[in-house]
């Protein structure tokens, strides 16, 4: 909630943008635009949710601020216990033209992502975790084509680019893209897409949202919960009629740090976390409502992927409590709805994790370890 007097750091959701000097001792003020001097609004919004993120946001918000176009940053800092909140303040103090500054108790990624979906003024929306960064060529080609389409009236409602795995512990790097997929540079309706290659389905560092579909599609994210990233990679899309893609390297995403919340050891640590994610999916999918069929096929297919994740680390839990949640998911998916339980067990994926006994479990970790070594994932 913004607001206008001395805010209490304990209180959530408060757009700061005190001055650099005494943060430390100075309490958090609101400066809110004067509706005398109007600011345009920005074809892009960029919302980077931030939680102890000062060993890395130079690098996810400098390359941000040195675009033509304009563009706004949202920086939600959630609750941070390191200087975090201090360099975001810092971003909104010394470019007050094009950074916000946030300000909440911690809610986790999905909170965070609400608050800066709640406060995004700009065209389009894009996310950008705080550990990760745009390429700074690939991003003001991929400002000069949004911004073409926006002025020629022919914009649409979703904007797909490559992402790159940035592996820091394996020293690679992998190009996620989508040419096999959809056409280059033209927007096209579902029709027109092909189904994505294994390995290239849109994630969310893939995703640009047009702000008003982001917000019409209802998607909500839980609190306190990892992984709210399938959704923002699905649900939306519910509410995409057109569709672009740029063959363009943006989203570097950067992995294989030990204390990641995609690290396996750390995803099968939050498994519950995953599953919650997943079975809110399978609610918010609603498969029976989609008309188009091309556009109902790709969401079905995402389900069924995001599922097969979810089971396979279930298996590699390998624990009694892991069994049951992947038991649980299995009949959410069955009983709420049917059409999209087809389409798993139709699947490659979906095949292998339900061949029986030992021997199919043996088959899925083989499997598993093979496309980990293909995708570069972690």
């Amino acid at each position: 909630m913004l607001r206008e007097t001395q805010l209490d750091p304990e209180r959530s959701a408060t757009w700061s943008t005190a001055p650099a000097e005494d943060r430390s001792t100075a309490p958090r003020t609101v400066r809110v635009p004067s509706p005398a001097t109007p600011i345009a609004a920005p074809l892009l919004t960029v919302v980077v949710p931030c939680y102890n993120s000062e060993a890395y946001l130079s690098r996810a918000v400098d390359p941000l601020l040195s675009t033509a176009e304009h563009v706004e940053v949202v920086l939600v800092d959630d609750g941070s216990t390191d200087a975090t909140a201090v360099m975001i303040d810092r971003y909104a103090a010394e470019h007050p033209e094009r950074v916000r500054a946030v300000h909440q108790a911690n809610g986790g990624h999905g909170a965070a992502m609400t608050t800066g979906i709640a406060h995004a003024r700009g065209e389009y929306l894009k996310v950008l975790d705080s550990d990760d960064w745009f390429d700074p060529e690939a991003f003001a080609a991929y400002l000069h084509r949004l911004r073409e389409w926006v002025d020629a009236g022919t914009a649409p409602d979703a904007l797909i680019t490559n992402y790159v795995y940035e592996n820091v512990s394996r020293g690679t790097r992998k190009v996620v893209r989508y040419a096999s997929s959809m056409p280059e540079g033209v927007v096209c309706g579902w029709g027109q897409l092909r189904r994505p290659r294994a390995g290239s389905y849109f994630l969310m560092h893939a995703l640009t949202y047009r702000t008003a579909v982001l917000r019409d599609s209802g998607v909500e994210f839980p609190r306190h919960t990892f992984y709210v990233d399938n959704l923002m990679a699905s649900i939306p899309l519910r509410a995409v009629r057109t569709l672009a893609y740029l063959d363009v390297d943006l989203y570097r995403y950067f992995i294989g740090r030990d204390d990641q919340s995609v690290a396996e050891a750390v995803m099968i640590s939050r498994l519950d976390q995953q599953l919650r994610v997943n079975r809110l999916l399978v609610d918010g999918l609603r498969s029976e409502e989609l008309e188009d069929a091309a556009q109902l096929g790709y969401l079905l297919h995402y389900a069924s992927i995001v599922t097969s994740v979810s089971l396979t680390l279930s298996l590699l839990a390998g624990t009694e409590e892991a069994e049951r949640g992947a038991a649980e998911l299995r009949a959410h998916l069955r009983e709420r709805d049917p059409a999209a339980h087809r389409a798993f067990r139709r699947s490659a994926t979906g095949r292998l994790l339900c061949l029986p006994g030992r021997t199919g479990d043996a088959v899925v970790r083989v499997s598993y370890r093979l496309a980990r070594r293909r995708f570069g994932f972690n």
